[in-house]
């Protein structure tokens, strides 16, 4: 069956988006769109100490306020059980359960009333007496902290370090460290619940509606089957949509115990301490480098931050196992349990913070040995992987690395530090690699081609706005020979088939290869009802026998031979066919090959008045291997998104808490710093490589992969231009005036 084997270009048609109508003509229904008749709204409380214990709750004022129907706390609230264990690993508690603190900002009382401006008034009126704990843990490297070493029994050893250390011509041996970021999505994130007896529909901002509807029963006590979640468009998520947070429970709760619909929709500071956020870290990085430029060891330690009661997967330094070819490799992760809102994933989680360290140190060894930056890396390339000694399933760095180069101009950099000038303006160039490790999940899809000639193809998947939809339809059209107003994917749906998460750079693979193997079972469906079918000229043909083409099967050896699925179908008496695909993920030992991610080449201009005290990112060249690539037009956006998060984690970003009371002090868009369109200049995004060999339809997710190495490249071409090497995010003017 040549067409559904037959891949689509490595550069997919870069179509417009299927959902564009509805988005620019604001009918695209976000979570906090929906309403149902008799609906109600809720409002939250948030602790104002970090630690301790509730003395006692007054919510009479609040209870006699206007509109009110419930105020929730947890002396009223009923037994939640724990939720389940996930992809991600952590098992999520249940709000409101006791009279612990572990965080400023937790929700200590939930309120219901008819109106959100009556809820949030009735909010403001509920008083709480704590007793704060003698001090709240809110430092990564406080002595005090529990300490959780090997979290996800990934440290990894190979080789002796030691010896490697000695026998290295030069040594860098350094610290670096990354604050808190928190993800804020343009939209404020939400959720409506329905009860309709003991079944409940829900609508919420979340990247995966399976997990939710999983969570929701395991925390109630309920049968999945009677829970219902919706989400056909999300306001972003940067990884804030992988959990189900408390918000979300009480939301469900309140509409249980009032019989009424409820919505709840987070204010922006309280997006700060419910959502999760990018974990701080402190990482110490140390590296054996010979005078030829041959790397002799690696050791790469971190400890990042981690909530009281509750888990988070962020292995910051496991990246630096495989990165490069080390014969003398460790790298060790810890945690330290703190006073804080629970950290998640954020864009890259893990990634980021750990390329920034390495990346650092792989600059400052070239710069060591005077060797060039590019160079260095070319000559420590891993051909195969470190770690398991297997050869990649694609591996395109090489090819990143010359041809953005090439398209940079980094032939015209010269090394000397401070020797490119324009005027009185320093230039500096730098460059860093960046990847992001395959991650698939299983996943499932289920395809129908119907009576009138189109076909309808869904999962329960969802789409923060990096084209889901889009890249789906057009792969469901190539596979059934259909054109793209004859398709319709649907998703959002936690009654479709299953699928994992929208988020590790892993749903477009996983997705791809159960829409794929769903359309080449329908085809078979069709072939298996013309099997003794005197009068269909396809009689008797088998799947190698056939390819598809303008909505019909035809005979590869004789074009001319074939019809229509709609004839097939009316011929029979049929409405339509249908077929499901369910994908798994490669294994490594059995494809006898490591499974790959994407990989990047990043290389930055920097320019800096010193006179002025100004640090601007002049310019960004990107080349990027992310297999195949169904819409170049939508990968494009995606690798400058996350450029432009790149951008924002070197120069901008910081969540700040207030060391004394463990506060976010710059919990609104006002304060927390992100790049405006001013900051961001031109970015040229360059796709290189391959289609994947470990996945069914080459692709490689890239939602990640345009953040991983752009704050090391701005922090490399700062030191370039000034020769001050800055080894904390963010990179501030103030560092380079001190």
């Amino acid at each position: 069956m040549t067409t559904v084997e037959t891949r689509p270009p490595l550069i997919g048609e870069g179509i417009d988006r299927v959902d564009a109508p509805l988005k620019v003509t604001g009918t695209a229904n976000y979570p906090n769109d929906f309403s149902y008749p008799g609906m109600v709204h809720a409002a939250l409380v948030g602790s104002t100490i970090a630690a301790g214990r509730i003395r006692s709750i007054d919510a009479s004022g609040a209870q006699a306020a206007p509109g009110v129907l419930t105020v929730i706390t947890y002396l009223t609230a009923p037994h939640l059980e724990r939720g389940p264990m996930t992809l991600l690993g952590p098992s999520v508690p249940a709000p409101m359960q006791d009279d612990r603190i572990l965080h400023y900002g937790q929700h200590v009382a939930v309120v219901v009333a008819d109106t959100p401006e009556q809820a949030r008034h009735a909010a403001s009126l509920v008083r709480i007496d704590y007793e704060p704990a003698a001090e709240a843990l809110l430092d990564t490297e406080d002595p005090r902290a529990q300490i959780v070493e090997d979290p996800w029994d990934m440290d990894h050893e190979r080789g002796d370090v030691e010896a490697g250390f000695a026998q290295a011509d030069v040594v860098i041996d350094e610290r670096y460290t990354t604050p808190d970021n928190t993800n804020n999505p343009l939209g404020l994130m939400g959720t409506i619940a329905a009860w309709h007896g003991d079944s409940v529909t829900i609508h919420d901002s979340t990247q995966w509606p399976h997990n939710v509807r999983t969570s929701i029963a395991q925390i109630f006590g309920i049968p999945e089957s009677g829970i219902r979640v919706l989400v056909p468009f999300i306001g972003g998520g940067f990884g804030a949509g992988l959990r189900v947070w408390s918000h979300t429970i009480l939301t469900v709760l309140a509409a249980r115990e009032i019989r009424r619909p409820v919505k709840l929709v987070l204010t922006r500071p309280q997006m700060f301490t419910s959502v999760g956020h990018r974990p701080d870290s402190v990482q110490q990085i140390k590296i054996g480098v010979t005078r030829d430029g041959d790397l002799t060891a690696i050791e790469h330690l971190s400890i990042s931050s981690l909530t009281m009661d509750d888990d988070d997967y962020e292995p910051v330094a496991s990246g630096t196992a495989v990165a490069y070819a080390c014969p003398n490799a460790r790298t060790r992760d810890r945690q330290a349990r703190l006073n804080i809102p629970c950290p998640g994933s954020m864009r890259a989680p893990a990634e980021a913070q750990g390329n920034w360290a390495l990346e650092s140190a792989i600059d400052e060894a070239a710069h060591a040995i005077g060797m060039d930056p590019l160079a260095f890396r070319l000559h420590n390339f891993a051909e195969v992987h470190p770690v398991l000694n297997l050869p990649w399933s694609s591996n395109a760095l090489r090819e990143c690395y010359t041809l953005g180069a090439e398209r940079f101009g980094w032939s015209m950099r010269t090394p000397e530090i401070g020797s490119m000038r324009d005027g009185r303006w320093l230039i500096g160039w730098g460059m860093a690699a960046g990847a992001f490790p395959f991650f698939q999940a299983p996943c499932q899809a289920r395809a129908s081609l119907r009576h009138d000639g189109s076909a309808y193809v869904r999962s329960a998947a969802a789409d923060l706005g990096t084209g889901t939809y889009t890249v789906m339809t057009q792969l469901a059209a190539e596979l059934l020979g259909l054109e793209i107003g004859k398709v319709r994917f649907d998703l959002g749906d936690s009654d479709m088939p299953y699928a994992p998460m929208a988020g590790g750079s892993g749903l477009t693979g996983a997705l791809s290869g159960a829409v794929k193997i769903a359309c080449t079972k329908l085809i078979q469906e069709f072939l298996d009802v013309v099997r003794d079918d005197d009068a269909s000229p396809l009689r008797g043909a088998g799947p190698d026998d056939v390819t598809v083409g303008e909505g019909r099967l035809f005979l590869i050896d004789s074009p001319d031979q074939g019809e229509t699925f709609v004839d097939i179908l009316a011929r029979h008496g049929l409405e339509e066919l249908s077929a499901d695909g369910r994908n798994t993920p490669p294994v490594a030992e059995k494809i006898r090959m490591a499974p790959a991610g994407a990989f990047g080449a990043k290389f930055v201009e920097v320019r800096i008045d010193p006179q002025l005290g100004l640090l601007r990112v002049a310019r960004v060249v990107t080349a990027i291997d992310g297999g195949r690539i169904l819409n170049e037009k939508t990968a494009r956006s995606q690798i400058i998104g996350g450029t432009v998060g790149g951008i924002s984690q070197g120069l901008f970003e910081e969540t700040a808490t207030d060391a004394g009371t463990g506060r976010i002090a710059n919990a609104t868009f006002a304060d927390y710093l992100m790049p405006v369109n001013a900051d961001i200049p031109d970015i040229e995004v360059i796709f290189c490589g391959e289609p994947d060999r470990a996945s069914k339809v080459g692709t490689k997710g890239v939602g990640e992969v345009g953040l991983v190495g752009l704050a090391a490249a701005v922090g490399n071409a700062i030191h370039h231009a000034t020769g001050r090497r800055l080894r904390s995010l963010p990179l501030t003017i103030e560092q380079l005036m001190l």
